[in-house]
């Protein structure tokens, strides 16, 4: 027996169970904080695997291809899980409490997600990051999205105003709820996230080899993006085009590579005749319905087109991107050689860079841009001026135009091309772009049914067809406005017409038949890419009529055709990219097309290429990106050969 402090009698299991009682009391404190961990690790990691899953699921891949992609041990669903864990540490870190970066970059996430899925409803590709530089032009384009597509933005609206509600409710209950850190663990946090993002990142240089990126199965496949968001997952694949602003030289590009360059030996500006005058016009959407068979057009919706036609532009682009494809038609310089998703205009030209324009300014031409939009749209304005306009008439330098639904009529815009040309003195350089086959081709667009539709089984869908070739209808007989004037001309003028790329018009497509899905391939057979993406062109002069039987061509083969109906010779355009020309006919990311009507796919993964494509990349990445060692060989006369680079 045994006495206690207060003489009771205690027996001996109370002597021995108080000590351990006084061990436990005195380690509830530490069970309790390591309990606490655990439950955060737990939530951590499960908000990090909902996160990515939900980003998966939003940005359009089906519940078993989710489930698949954290499964399959050959894709990165976990590294990016990892990844995005880290990053919610460090924010929390940052902000001092838990999960607030859960709470920050989750919906962030789900609203990117979001917005490549509607992308993919108009064009082809899943969302980039460089689309995210274009938040003003899809908030000018609203009304006409709407407009189309009117019970989707109700949906929208109220879920935008759900999730934001949602999102505020979470907000407030995450300040007063969710636990707030102290300095230590605080510090653990960043000691764990930041070495995380810091070996991810070193790992990302998808131009140089890594091991450590290749055994976590992240491949960076950039020549083909639905295979990298598919294989990837949209969170991985969208930080892998994260440095497509970045591009590298290609391999073997040196001073004495350019230097070993042949150039023609004619004098830039060589001409035989007097110096005509020329109008390059980019029809928006311009393409021949009537290609789709199983269905009825009455009338021929482009007679003059038809009649006039020179053959077809090889569009790089599909249902948008627009920029991309005038590029190409102004410098004679190939998207193919850029990063895939990259918009020049954004993200490239920052300083002079050679074009027609520039040629025939160092001619003596009045060189004018006209495009009844804003200016800021795909960064025109400052691309314009780079290129070597003196002018750019915008919506707000144009007159008020008659529309047709949200944009100018072609026939309004071509009047005022023609006034614009009456009041020049001299030669001048004509580039327009314009609006009125702009999609969504909403019904009620035109007062009354111009083509009659027949072969398709939707209403809504020969509604949208009937809309679409309307306009059709109307630039064609814009187009023959702009010849007739030109023939009356008693000084020599060329007109080039041509298509920027296919029109959106979805279900139209499957269900003619047309095209197996709603939106164009990006690498497919050469059959198939020439049914999605062939647009009509003309180039026509009022003294020699037509070329004919061009067949399908590169927009960057434009400025050669041009400049030798022209009389003109340059070292480049007729030049370099004349040679090329000569071989082939088509240079796309995907596909090569040579003058014999050969197709090679896939052609830039191959080991070697042509030299003479070497020489045309090295050339524009020198101009562009590079010390413009060619610049006064290639381009005379031109503002560039002042510069120093980049």
């Amino acid at each position: 027996m045994a006495v206690s402090p207060r003489g009771v009698t205690a027996s001996a299991p109370d002597v021995i169970a108080s000590p351990l009682r006084d061990r436990v009391s005195a380690s509830g404190p530490a069970i309790r904080r390591a309990s606490t961990h655990l439950r955060w690790l737990v939530a951590s990691v499960g908000l990090a695997v909902a996160t990515v899953a939900g980003v998966e699921v939003i940005a359009g891949k089906p519940l078993a291809d989710t489930l698949s992609y954290f499964t399959n041990r050959g894709q990165p669903a976990w590294t990016i899980t990892w990844v995005v864990l880290a990053t919610f540490l460090v924010v929390d870190a940052v902000l001092g409490r838990e999960h607030k970066g859960a709470l920050i970059l989750a919906p962030a996430f789900f609203f990117i997600a979001a917005m490549s899925v509607q992308k993919q409803v108009f064009l082809t590709d899943p969302l980039y990051p460089t689309d995210l530089l274009f938040g003003r032009q899809i908030l000018e384009l609203m009304p006409a999205l709407v407009e189309d597509r009117p019970w989707t933005a109700v949906a929208a609206a109220f879920g935008l105003l759900g999730g934001l509600v949602g999102l505020g409710a979470l907000w407030i209950y995450g300040w007063r709820r969710f636990r707030r850190l102290g300095a230590g663990e605080r510090l653990a946090r960043i000691a764990i996230g930041l070495p995380v993002l810091a070996g991810f990142i070193s790992i990302m240089d998808y131009n140089s080899w890594s091991e450590t990126r290749d055994r976590l199965r992240i491949y960076p496949i950039l020549w083909d993006q639905t295979e990298n968001y598919r294989h990837n997952g949209f969170l991985l694949a969208f930080l892998i085009n994260l440095p497509m602003a970045n591009v590298q030289a290609p391999s073997g590009y040196s001073a004495d590579a350019i230097a070993d360059i042949p150039t023609s030996r004619t004098p830039a500006g060589t001409s035989h005749r007097s110096k005509p005058d020329v109008i390059l016009v980019m029809s928006e959407s311009l393409w021949d319905p009537t290609r789709m068979t199983g269905v009825t057009l009455t009338p021929d919706p482009m007679p003059t087109i038809r009649a006039h036609q020179t053959g077809d532009i090889f569009s790089p682009e599909f249902g948008g991107l627009t920029a991309n494809v005038e590029f190409e038609a102004l410098t004679g310089f190939s998207n193919a050689f850029l990063p895939t998703g990259s918009i020049p205009y954004q993200q490239y030209i920052r300083d002079d860079l050679p074009s027609l324009a520039t040629f025939f300014r160092s001619e003596g031409y009045a060189t004018e841009a006209i495009h009844p939009y804003e200016g800021w749209f795909w960064n025109r304005t400052a691309a314009y001026k780079a290129l070597g306009f003196e002018t750019f008439k915008d919506v707000n330098a144009l007159p008020a135009l008659e529309m047709r639904g949200n944009f100018p009529a072609d026939a309004a815009l071509t009047r005022e091309i023609i006034h614009q040309a009456d009041k020049q003195t001299g030669p001048f350089f004509f580039f327009v772009v314009t609006l009125q086959g702009h999609g969504p081709y909403e019904a009620g667009r035109y007062p009354r049914e111009a083509i009659k539709v027949e072969g398709l089984a939707g209403a809504a869908e020969t509604r949208m067809l009937s809309t679409f070739a309307h306009g059709i209808k109307e630039s064609d007989g814009a187009f023959r406005l702009l010849i007739d004037w030109a023939s009356r001309r008693d000084r020599e003028t060329i007109i080039v017409l041509f298509g920027d790329h296919l029109p959106p018009l979805t279900s139209v497509y499957t269900q003619s038949g047309y095209m197996p899905f709603k939106t164009a391939a990006r690498k497919a057979t050469p059959e198939r890419m020439k049914k999605e993406h062939e647009t009509p062109l003309v180039i026509w002069s009022n003294r020699v009529g037509a070329l004919n039987d061009l067949g399908s061509i590169s927009p960057a083969f434009l400025p050669y055709h041009v400049l030798r109906m022209a009389g003109y010779d340059h070292p480049f355009y007729t030049g370099l990219l004349g040679r090329v020309h000569e071989r082939y006919d088509v240079v796309d990311r995907y596909l090569l097309m040579d003058a014999d009507g050969g197709a090679t796919t896939d052609w830039a993964r191959k080991p070697a290429i042509d030299p003479l494509l070497r020489d045309f990349r090295n050339v524009q990445y020198d101009v562009m990106f590079g010390e413009r060692h060619g610049a006064a060989r290639f381009f005379p006369a031109h503002p560039l050969t002042r510069a120093t680079g980049f």
